[in-house]
């Protein structure tokens, strides 16, 4: 048994021993050189390059914010976002959409597109809108819609953003230019840190002046006059690649546009328009005693900032504070009414005026004792008091002076009551004008008299003179009403699809708008450009008339104003004026076919068949466009 073991023993070694010799490792020296360890060279290249970009993307980013107020992250949005809507509108407007469900749905996600745009880069971006906004009509539905929520308040600036600006412009602080130390003991020396209204561009603050004047201190929003020189050039890049992409003659306006628009960020260029109009105004004995423009302050002025006499009033827009009862004493007009000094404030005020700067308190008294107790009283004016006065301000503007005021929305005019019980209007805002050489006024005047006679022939001379070659299209555009003296060659052109075809074919409807669109605008080297701002200011006094429920003729008031701007022309000779003069008086009975027009649709506005002239014009006008395609669906200022 031993001896087994022992061989067993011994057969085992032998066969380790010989296992351990069959594995033993290799000597280092028969081995092959080590390989050098994997880097993926190409994965670090392009973490690297990532990391810088990062870097890069990180560091433009914060200097275009600290800098540059965000301009060259606005313009890349600009760009892009242009560039998708323009791709998008090339891929897929045609009658058979491959990435939209319909024609409507493209529009749609392009309107929200811009509109998102135009919001969230703010500024002068808004300042664009609105005016898209003002024109929207003429746009597909889908863009009237998301448009009309434009007008909506810009968010203001902090108080400390006002001050830089103030500190930059005058080297003082608001307190040390204005004088104001929040000591109020006397009742004086006051300034509301919270703005009382805020714009695209600019926000207005109340202030009383330690010699007791009240002013409105209008302050630009620090942001702009960096972003300003950026967002137009943005602009005008996009307003040329749409020029020609699409293959619309419209680039040659884009300067002048941008021009207007640059100029109203120039707040002393405002105060000199002010001064101007107020100057007109005061020279014509039709209008001085019914129109008035505030005074600015120049000492208290800047680029940036603009200092004028605080107005008491009622907007436009608050149709009943306008007519309700007046409430005042006899013979007496509201606060502030042409100029007057306003009432200062009483002890109580003064009693309750903070005693410490307030960044969300109103200090500026109240003076609403015109009233009455109850605080329901208005104005106790007449509509068509006030409107006739505005329609008359404007067209002076434009057949008299050449010089006109471009944004008459109602939240730039107020309105006040005078001792003789007549309305004043106030107009503010004198930012944007546009100036209209003599031969042009001559030749608009000649227009506007002779769309009321049916003069097709020297309708179609002036406007082929200015480079358009649609003359009815025009002409109705320009009455906000169809024109029914012309052929209407390029309506029955556009309208020339049956109703099944209009309700099928959208898209070739769209293109046969397109199409007027390039005929009236015709030779854009020809052009007046002026008549971009103009049509504008028609538009806004068209949709006041409106709003107010149509209380005066507004066609016939134009055209009087242009057939009397004939004969009280300065250039013309004497034989020339006293001619234009007999056509003068002829031509106001012509107008009596208006009146019979105008008391036509009064009647049947009083008897609740209707809301006035203003809205059979626009009714008459929406089945025109219909027929070529566009949907007028709102109002000038729904929204």
């Amino acid at each position: 048994m031993s001896l087994f073991f022992e061989l067993h023993s011994n057969a085992r070694a032998e066969t380790l021993s010989k296992a351990s010799t069959s594995f033993a490792p290799p000597p280092p020296s028969s081995l092959p050189k080590p390989a050098p360890p994997k880097t993926y060279k190409r994965t670090q290249k392009w973490l690297r390059r990532f990391v810088y970009l990062a870097a890069g993307s990180a560091a433009i980013w914060a200097s275009d914010r600290q800098f540059y107020a965000s301009a060259l992250t606005r313009s890349l949005r600009t760009f892009t976002t242009g560039a998708i809507v323009a791709t998008d509108y090339k891929v897929n407007f045609r009658e058979n959409p491959p990435f939209a469900d319909s024609i409507e749905a493209l529009h749609a996600r392009n309107a929200t597109r811009l509109f998102d745009l135009l919001r969230t880069n703010g500024g002068l971006y808004l300042k664009i809108g609105q005016a898209i906004a003002m024109q929207s009509a003429v746009l597909p539905p889908e863009f009237q819609k998301m448009f009309s929520r434009m007008f909506d308040d810009a968010p203001q600036n902090d108080w400390a953003d006002v001050q830089r600006v103030i500190q930059e412009d005058f080297g003082k602080s608001a307190e040390e230019l204005f004088g104001v130390s929040y000591d109020v003991g006397d009742g004086k020396a006051l300034m509301e840190r919270t703005a009382r209204a805020s714009a695209s561009v600019a926000q207005v603050h109340w202030a009383r002046l330690a010699d007791g004047r009240e002013v409105a201190v209008k302050v630009q929003k620090r942001e702009i006059a960096t972003q300003v020189g950026w967002d137009l050039w943005s602009f005008k890049i996009v307003a040329w690649i749409y020029s020609k992409w699409f293959d619309i003659p419209f680039y040659t306006l884009v300067p002048y546009i941008t021009d207007r628009l640059m100029l109203e960020t120039d707040f002393e260029n405002e105060a000199q328009n002010g001064e101007r109009m107020a100057k007109l105004v005061n020279s014509d004995s039709r209008l001085r005693d019914r129109v008035y423009i505030p005074k600015v302050y120049h000492e208290l002025s800047s680029k940036r900032v603009m200092t004028a006499e605080w107005i008491e009033g009622i907007r436009l827009w608050d149709k009943e504070g306008i007519t309700r009862k007046w409430r005042g004493g006899w013979r007496e007009g509201s606060p502030g009414c042409h100029g007057a000094p306003l009432d200062p404030p009483s002890t109580l005020e003064v009693q309750r005026a903070p005693k410490k700067p307030v960044d969300d308190e109103w200090m500026k008294p109240s003076r609403d004792w015109w009233k009455g107790k109850d605080g329901k009283g208005g104005l106790g004016l007449n509509l068509k008091e006030v409107m006739t006065t505005m329609v008359d301000l404007f067209s002076a503007q434009m057949f008299l002076w050449g010089w006109v005021h471009c944004d008459p929305h109602p939240g730039n005019i107020f309105i006040r009551r005078q001792p003789s019980g007549k309305p004043e209007l106030v107009l503010i805002d004198h930012g944007l004008y546009i100036h209209m050489d003599p031969k042009f006024r001559h030749q608009y005047s000649l227009f506007w008299k002779s769309l009321m006679t049916f003069d097709n022939k020297t309708i179609g001379e002036i406007v082929k003179s200015w480079g358009i070659n649609a003359p009815d299209l025009f002409a109705s555009a320009t009455l906000m009403r169809p024109y029914q003296g012309g052929d209407g060659m390029t309506s029955k052109e556009i309208s020339r699809m049956s109703k099944q075809e209009r309700r099928q074919r959208s898209y070739e409807m769209q293109q046969k708008m397109r199409k007027g669109m390039k005929e009236i605008l015709g030779d854009e080297n020809k052009w007046p450009k002026e008549l971009i701002f103009i049509g504008r200011n028609f538009r806004i006094v068209q949709g006041n008339n409106q709003f107010l429920g149509s209380p005066v003729n507004r066609v016939k008031i134009t055209g009087s104003w242009a057939s009397r701007a004939l004969v009280e022309n300065p250039d013309l000779s004497w034989s020339e004026k006293f001619k234009n003069f007999g056509r003068h008086m002829i031509f106001k009975l012509v107008l009596f076919s208006s009146d019979v027009v105008f008391y036509t649709s009064k009647v049947r506005q009083y008897f609740g068949f209707g809301g006035g002239m203003e809205d059979d014009l626009e009714a008459s006008m929406k089945v025109m466009a219909k027929d070529m395609g566009v949907e007028l669906n709102h109002s000038v200022f729904e929204g």
